[in-house]
């Protein structure tokens, strides 16, 4: 289209007395002996025009005309135009011929304002309804930066816009060229390697930064497009994250540690931020396709839980993180909670994150249980169940210090990880220790309730010499640390050391004949689990044995002074006692008796 250089403007002054500039002007140039014969009136703005050159384009005027053509109508009023005053300007510039450019921010209104005024080919050829689709599908669509810029402008338009299919052509543009994106930048992978990197990277950011700008409803089809399309995961994930850091930013750390602080947004914004979290958790990719960076799902699940979410948005975080809570951090899982006179932190949570974690464990196990070849699975599945039981163990202890945490919830905690989780339950005491101190009000009914969690057996050496003398633990406590720490001293001086309870797994492993193959396949697989928690504690007391070791050996190193120096005399003393006693006393027999002295003496 040709550029428009004429700056007069076509609305005129509210104040009626004054005569409207703008159409004496127009007439001027168009029709120079005929006045202005009809007011068209838009959102209260007024427009001295001419019959002719409306009603030859216009069908919509065309029939206000005729309708009022007995009561010889010289005012118009157009109720909801889209666009408002300053579209219906550039609607008039064109039918009276004047040029102006049609670009990316007005396509969408022109077109809306054409389908309003039905200037379409039945009144006249090349209309503006024809002039606008031309622009949209010959020149928008072949950029993503200019379909992101008709969207924008359609998010204050109608309704009329997504029945004219505006929304949906841009969404699909945005969808295709972000796919054509992806697959140039994997050609140029091909092509060079050392640049593809940063090409990929390049690629990446600019159609992620353009989409951040988008309304979420307008967000929520362009991403979906994408993904039907056959857009990279990692690079919607990537969209997603950018997103929420843009349009989420105004939920701050204060207000997530400080519930009862005033909020400043309006109910609103508070309602907009709510179906912004919700609408990307439905966005996020399914788990097999891509890695959702867990620190995103729990700073996701913090802001469902501070804009109140919905349970079904929640839930869906809180699977996806169970799906890997073996990589998750103790930070990660430290949520605050905002109800008023509830502990500190978010143990309702946490406590079904830990549940799904766990289910899934068991549904992985009961889909290996079919066949004999998923030892390998198997391994993997308990490794990872017991990275969570030291996470879960130091999660404990982390939140044990809360005066408002109830014992309900801290036993619900413990019980919920089965004893094979933790190959030793240091960290199970250490956090059962510091809820001890921090609650003494406890009675010793829910001390002994809270303390029979601790395995005595699964101590290390460092933990039984503590809790002999922890005051905190109950009498019995102590008295049983004690003949199981006595109990394994006997074992080590008879040189058993768990022999006895390996030969007694063994023989209890196998089968009966009374049960079923699949009975007696589940024995196997929990013998086989108990078998390889009791060869870890046997590591975990070895490698305590060898720092034992060591230390003594320092100690009688330090205690006898230099080491080296020790054995030169002590080689020197018997190479004397070798002269003197040898017989002969030649010269030549005198250093081979002290060498060979010597050499014993160092071995």
């Amino acid at each position: 289209m040709v550029s428009f250089s004429d700056n007069t403007s076509l609305s005129c002054p509210n104040n009626p007395s004054q005569a409207p500039k703008f159409a004496n002007t127009f007439t001027t140039r168009i029709f120079s002996d005929v006045a202005g014969d009809f007011t068209i009136t838009v959102d209260g703005e007024s427009f001295l025009l001419h019959k002719f050159p409306l009603v030859s384009r216009s069908g919509k005027i065309r029939k206000m005309v005729a309708d009022g053509k007995d009561y010889n109508v010289s005012k118009l009023e157009l109720v909801n135009f889209p666009g408002g005053p300053h579209t219906f300007e550039l609607a008039m510039k064109f039918c009276y011929g004047m040029n102006f450019e049609i670009t990316a921010a007005n396509a969408a209104l022109l077109r809306c304002a054409a389908e309003y005024l039905e200037m379409s080919e039945d009144y006249r050829e090349e209309n503006l309804i024809a002039r606008t689709e031309v622009y949209l599908n010959d020149v928008v669509v072949q950029s993503l930066e200019k379909c992101v810029e008709v969207l924008c402008t359609c998010e204050n338009l109608p309704p009329i816009v997504e029945e004219l299919g505006i929304i949906n052509t841009c969404v699909e543009a945005i969808a295709m060229n972000a796919c054509k994106e992806q697959l140039v930048s994997g050609l140029s992978t091909l092509d060079c390697n050392g640049e593809s990197t940063e090409l990929k990277t390049g690629s990446l950011e600019w159609w992620i930064e353009d989409l951040s700008v988008l309304r979420i409803d307008y967000y929520h089809k362009v991403i979906t497009s994408m993904a039907r399309i056959g857009v990279r995961p990692d690079s919607i994930v990537e969209s997603l994250m950018h997103y929420a850091q843009i349009s989420l930013k105004s939920i701050g750390k204060c207000q997530i540690w400080n519930p009862a602080r005033p909020n400043s947004n309006s109910g609103t914004t508070e309602n907009e931020q709510k179906t912004i979290v919700e609408a990307l958790v439905n966005l996020l990719p399914t788990l097999k396709s891509s890695n959702v960076p867990l620190s995103f799902l729990f700073g996701m699940l913090r802001m469902a839980i501070m804009v109140e979410a919905t349970v079904a948005c929640r839930l869906e975080l809180e699977r996806r993180i169970a799906f890997r809570l073996e990589m998750a951090s103790l930070d990660d899982l430290l949520i605050p909670s905002l109800r008023a006179g509830d502990s500190l932190f978010d143990i309702d949570t946490v406590h079904r994150i830990l549940v799904n974690f766990l289910q899934q464990i068991e549904d992985e196990e009961n889909e290996d249980s079919g066949g004999y070849e998923s030892d390998g699975l198997a391994s993997l599945g308990h490794g990872s169940l017991l990275k969570v039981g030291r996470l879960i163990d130091s999660y404990l202890a982390e939140i044990a210090p809360d005066p408002y945490l109830s014992l309900q919830k801290f036993i619900a905690m413990i019980e919920t990880l089965p004893d094979y989780a933790r190959v030793i339950d240091d960290g199970l005491y250490r956090a059962i220790d510091i809820y001890l101190k921090a609650h003494p009000m406890l009675s010793d009914h829910e001390c002994k309730k809270l303390c029979k969690f601790i395995d005595c057996q699964k101590l290390s050496q460092e933990a039984t010499n503590h809790a002999a003398q922890n005051e905190r633990l109950p009498v019995q406590m102590a008295i049983k640390v004690l003949y199981f720490e006595q109990l394994r001293l006997k074992n080590a001086l008879c040189g058993s050391n768990g022999d006895g309870f390996l030969s007694q797994k063994i023989s209890s492993s196998v089968p009966s004949a009374a049960m079923s193959p699949r009975d007696n396949y589940a024995s196997l697989r929990r013998e086989n689990r108990e078998l390889k928690l009791e060869i870890s504690r046997m590591r975990v007391r070895l490698s305590e044995l060898e720092k034992e070791q060591v230390v003594m050996k320092r100690g009688m190193m330090e205690k006898s002074g230099n080491g080296k120096t020790f054995f030169t005399s002590l080689s020197k003393g018997i190479g004397r006692i070798g002269i003197f006693s040898g017989p002969g006393g030649g010269k030549r027999r005198k250093p081979r008796g002290s060498e060979g002295k010597s050499g014993r003496s160092r071995r």
